[in-house]
C-alpha cells in the first residue's frame, strides 16, 4: 500500500483519509501516476479563502468559478454574492467547497488510471 504522506504532504484530514482509500489497492507506480494527476488538479482551501475574500471585497462569485461551479458563480456575481451572505457562508465554509471539488477530482482521475492501466 502506497504511503499517501509521501505522495501528498500538504493534504490534511478528510482529504487525506478520502485519498487514501482511492489509492489503498493501487501499486506504487499507479500511486505515483494518481498523485501526479491529482495535485494538478487539486484547488487549495486557503486559495479558496482567498478568492472568496476577493468575492467580498470586488467581484462576488469568483471562488464559484474556480471551482467549476459556473452557474452558481453567475447567480453571485449578478447578484452581488446574493446580497453578500453567500459569499459570507463560502467564507465560513471555504475547506468543505475545497474539499468537494478536490474528492470530485480524485474520484476522476483514479477512474481514469483504472480505466488505461
Amino acid at each position: 500500500m502506497p504511503n499517501t504522506f509521501q505522495l501528498m504532504p500538504n493534504l490534511e484530514g478528510d482529504e487525506m483519509a478520502f485519498v487514501n482509500e482511492l489509492i489503498k489497492d493501487m501499486t506504487d507506480a499507479q500511486a505515483q501516476q494518481f498523485a501526479i494527476a491529482y495535485m494538478s488538479r487539486r484547488k487549495d482551501p486557503s486559495n479558496i479563502l482567498l478568492f472568496a475574500i476577493i468575492g467580498f471585497l470586488g467581484v462576488a462569485g469568483i471562488q464559484r468559478f474556480v471551482i467549476n461551479q459556473i452557474g452558481m458563480g453567475i447567480l453571485f456575481l449578478l447578484t452581488g454574492g446574493l446580497c453578500l451572505i453567500g459569499t459570507i457562508v463560502d467564507i465560513v465554509n471555504h475547506k468543505k467547497l475545497a474539499f468537494e471539488y478536490n474528492s470530485k477530482q480524485a474520484q476522476q482521475v483514479a477512474g481514469l488510471l483504472k480505466t488505461y492501466s
